[in-house]
């Protein structure tokens, strides 16, 4: 099937392919399995149509095009192939297959698809008693091989044309899944829309090195990758992540491999107890943007290990026993190169105003100057959680980069004593169960960011001697006044409509005794 294939079609496919599971086992289990089985389908494609390539150019000359086929991205072992595993589908065995194939894949190709200390297929096993006994797992996925042969999922790229399509149905798949996945959901995906504002404010430039180190399954850091490609024609940027969950973490190396983003690093860890960018000498990485979604007051972070880091994070305060927001903020602080270090967070609002050791570290940031800007976002954006979020920007050098800004507002320097309130609370598409940032609430809140000047009931910018005069309280309503007067009431007119209601309900009262006495009913 060579006719060329839209988005909608592919996406379409992909989902229909899930009804394989469907009623079977629940959608945070197949996940992995429909996830796994696109990654394997695209790599096998991509070897495939190169190999008929320089088969057709250089005639069936096995040994030649076995060199050729050295260059490409990903090894493939025969047995690894998509099409070996379809060709076998109704032997017994196709869980063991699938699994000794992606094993034999992750040893061909050394460390693209493991980090240290693990591979990326080792959380995932289609070899699993979740998919029922053997009989039934082998039939469940013989169904998963023929949804993945169908010719509407030909990924070859003579018919698909370019990577992102592939790489944009991965997405698509994530966010169905995230859509579905309750709390978990916040695990691993943040709505793209945030993750398009993030990128905006960030405004990543040629060059930079981006960082998260609570990736999930790394949209946010490929958003601000592509704003660079967008921006500037331009692949001269660096990936790094950390991700804490095995199977979160193999699906943002997979979902890097699938939007061809090779310079990347994401490792598996805990970024808290045991951050795992370091440099040569054993330090936190430095980069230029750090950005992260990190898991909304976690507990059990790492407190009682904090007290004894030896990166010194945590000079500002420990941040509470049961809510690790600050520990997250305290790291990526941290990680900020000291002249173009720039930094977006999302966090609940309760990092705005909590109190004991969080309202300690929050003055020293404030007083450090490094607290740029807090964005108010509406409620129901993020799946698993209605509550509303705020996005923090921090800067390190904050006076030479608003400075230096295009649009850094009328007075770059005052602006840089300051720190920019936006409530952004409003700014949303109202849905059934979750609300959406559209394109023209996003560059509402950007233009806003770059004006860096107060607007009516909706931004304010505050300098530093009144957040202090406020007690380092950032509680958006303390800043921002929203309040609307409500209309002035005509009290006349209300008294005259309400002596016509009472003449209405005189004559309805009069009518209807009327129609009761037609009906022989009187009254006593």
């Amino acid at each position: 099937m060579n006719t060329p294939i839209n988005q909608d079609a592919i996406n379409k496919a992909l989902w229909a392919a899930c009804d394989t599971f469907r009623g079977t086992v629940s959608a945070d289990t197949y996940k992995d399995f429909i996830l796994t089985m696109l990654f394997l389908k695209y790599i096998s494609d991509v070897w495939q149509d190169h190999y008929d390539g320089y088969k057709d150019e250089y005639g069936d000359e096995p040994e030649l095009i076995a060199e050729m086929m050295k260059n490409e991205r990903f090894v493939l072992p025969e047995a690894s192939s998509f099409y070996t595993l379809y060709d076998k589908r109704h032997e017994a065995g196709n869980g063991e297959r699938i699994d000794q194939a992606l094993h034999a894949l992750e040893e061909a190709n050394g460390t693209k698809l493991r980090d240290a200390s693990k591979s990326v297929f080792q959380d995932i096993s289609f070899n699993t008693d979740k998919l029922g006994e053997e009989k039934q797992k082998n039939t469940i996925l013989r169904h998963l091989l023929e949804d993945f042969a169908k010719p509407e999922l030909n990924l070859r790229p003579s018919r698909v044309g370019t990577l992102d399509i592939i790489g944009n149905a991965y997405e698509y798949l994530i966010k169905h899944f995230a859509a579905g996945g309750g709390q978990k959901a916040g695990e691993f995906y943040t709505p793209p829309e945030v993750s398009d504002l993030i990128a905006e404010l960030l405004d990543p430039q040629e060059g930079d090195t981006i960082s998260d180190p609570a990736c999930g399954s790394g949209s946010l850091l490929m958003k601000c990758g592509r704003k660079i490609k967008d921006n500037f024609n331009s692949k001269k940027y660096a990936l790094y992540g950390q991700e804490a969950i095995g199977s979160i973490w193999s699906l943002a190396k997979m979902n890097m491999f699938l939007h061809g983003e090779d310079n990347h690093k994401i490792e598996w860890g805990d970024t808290i107890r045991n951050p795992k960018l370091l440099d040569k000498n054993g330090g936190l990485m430095h980069f230029d943007i750090v950005t992260a979604n990190p898991p909304f007051s976690l507990d059990k972070w790492g407190h009682d290990e904090a007290d004894h880091d030896k990166f010194g994070r945590f000079r500002r305060g420990i941040p509470p026993r049961t809510k690790g927001d600050y520990a997250f903020i305290s790291h990526m602080i941290e990680t900020l190169k000291p002249t173009t270090g720039r930094m977006g967070v999302v966090v609940p609002h309760g990092v705005l105003f909590r109190g004991s050791s969080e309202g300690r570290i929050r003055k020293q940031l404030i007083e450090e100057n490094l607290l740029d800007t807090v964005i108010g976002l509406p409620e129901k954006l993020f799946y698993g959680t209605g509550i509303p979020a705020a996005i923090l920007i921090f800067k390190k050098n904050k006076a030479e980069q608003c400075a230096t800004a295009k649009d850094g507002g009328s007075d770059g320097i005052a602006g840089a004593n300051s720190v920019l309130f936006i409530d952004a609370s409003r700014e949303c598409k109202a849905g059934k169960n979750q609300n959406i940032l559209t394109t023209e609430n996003i560059n509402k809140i950007v233009e806003t960011y770059k004006a860096r000047e107060s607007v009516d009931k909706y931004a304010y910018l505050a300098n530093l001697d009144e957040i202090k005069e406020n007690d380092f309280n950032l509680n958006i309503p303390r800043y921002v006044d929203t309040f609307e007067e409500e209309e002035e009431i005509d009290l006349m007119a209300v008294r005259k409509e309400r002596e016509e209601l009472k003449a209405q309900l005189v004559n309805l009262e009069t009518e209807m005794d009327g129609y009761l006495k037609e009906l022989g009913y009187e009254q006593g």
